[in-house]
């Protein structure tokens, strides 16, 4: 996850996450927060709690085993704060341990981040189709800008939790 190793971020696999639905029972993850203005997030500053969330797992032997299935999720409680979670395997020291539970539907996008509303509306069109409602969203973003580059696509997946 940081310039040093040879790979940035694993290779995404659209199939494994597109239109599934996931049932969290207590998944942990460790959370951090950044300021945003207008709901733009300031990119050295996700870098950099990336990288501090991920050190901090990785330290304690909480990260998962295989990378495909790391999530780092995003959500904006409003239009100046975003939070951001790490999925680990277990109680992380020194960080801001939590829990996410629920069902969750969710649906692969492939476009730039201003794109985002869109595909919230997209997203909520497929969930009425299927009579659910999302009470709250989480998106993943599968790249960071420069791998995004690399693969010749900007990945997210919308987790809806329903």
């Amino acid at each position: 996850m940081n310039e040093k190793n040879s790979e940035c971020c694993p290779k995404f696999n659209p199939e494994k996450w597109d239109e599934k639905t996931f049932n969290w029972d207590n998944k942990k993850f460790i959370k951090e927060s950044l300021p945003t203005f207008f709901h733009m997030p300031f990119p050295p500053m996700i870098a950099k709690k990336i990288t501090k969330m991920w050190k901090m797992a990785e330290k304690a032997q909480k990260t998962e085993e295989n990378k495909e299935d790391v999530l780092i999720l995003f959500t904006d409680p409003h239009p100046f704060k975003s939070e951001m979670y790490l999925s680990v395997t277990g109680e992380v020291p020194q960080a801001n341990n939590t829990e996410i539970s629920g069902n969750f539907i969710a649906k692969v996008f492939d476009g730039q981040y201003n794109a985002i509303p869109k595909f919230m509306k997209e997203m909520n069109e497929y969930l009425d189709k299927k009579g659910k409602k999302a009470k709250k969203y989480y998106i993943h973003y599968a790249y960071c800008p420069k791998c995004a580059k690399k693969f010749g696509n900007n990945y997210m997946i919308l987790f809806a939790q329903v």
